[in-house]
């Protein structure tokens, strides 16, 4: 069985897609290609957004100005409206993909630009750590020394699951003024919560290697590689804020 915590790549996601003539199978290097172009697409609309949001004050520190805000809901709106196209209707990948990479880039870009302002220095070492912990994982998986078994997928899904639920209830109850203690925190103790919560993004990255190859050895049409790209941008979007919400509470310490 295929099994991902991602929410993008469920186990039907391939297997009720299957084609396995010729040329329009899914391949690993089509879906690199099209992971490596979201990507670029992303970066380039977070630089414009920084750009725009981004200025230099009176003493030379950069600051980020109040519209940023509105870059950040846009881009976080626009992308989950076409993240649950993509979902619901996968064979628009080709084209809502690459749109959803280009809104989280305006959000993306305005989240960083925030953080800049706040902690500088911050944003270099999210991206830095973000981009090693793909390549880290990455090479344990092809190398053997990361084993996508049933168990191991089972306890992701869990873990991915459990914080799915703790940020819906921190969100619910924060519209009432409610706020869940100490995990916003830079206290020890949400310092750990989101240490935890880097670690189960980083092992979805696994997960999701191992579907998106099991979808190329099960013959997915062409198109799906569009889709598998998406997956992965998913998990790399959310482990990059996760890695930045961790080091601001470290850095606010």
């Amino acid at each position: 069985m295929m099994r991902s915590g991602n929410p993008v790549l469920n186990d039907k996601t391939f297997t009720r897609h299957v084609d396995l003539t010729g040329d329009d199978r899914m391949t690993l290097m089509g879906t690199v290609h099209k992971t490596a172009f979201l990507l670029i697409l992303l970066v380039a609309f977070a630089s414009i957004t920084w750009k725009m949001v981004m200025t230099v004050n009176a003493e030379g520190q950069m600051v980020a100005a109040p519209g940023l805000f509105g870059y950040m809901i846009g881009g976080a709106i626009g992308g989950l409206i076409f993240a649950l196209i993509t979902i619901f209707k996968p064979t628009w990948a080709p084209v809502t993909a690459p749109i959803y990479a280009a809104l989280e880039g305006l959000f993306i870009g305005a989240l960083s630009a925030f953080a800049e302002s706040k902690f500088p220095g911050i944003v270099l070492q999210a991206v830095g750590l973000t981009f090693g912990t793909l390549f880290a994982l990455l090479g344990a998986y092809r190398s053997g020394l990361i084993r996508a078994t049933e168990n191991f997928k089972l306890g992701v899904c869990a873990a991915t699951g459990g914080i799915f639920m703790v940020y819906m209830a921190t969100f619910i109850l924060g519209m009432f003024g409610v706020q869940i203690p100490f995990i916003h925190g830079s206290g020890l103790f949400g310092i750990g919560f989101s240490a935890f919560v880097v670690v189960i993004a980083a092992l979805n990255l696994v997960l999701d290697f191992d579907f998106i190859e099991n979808g190329a050895d099960n013959g997915a049409p062409k198109y799906m590689e569009w889709l598998g790209a998406f997956g992965l941008m998913v998990t790399l979007i959310w482990l990059y804020i996760e890695i930045l919400h961790l080091l601001m509470k470290l850095r606010s310490r």
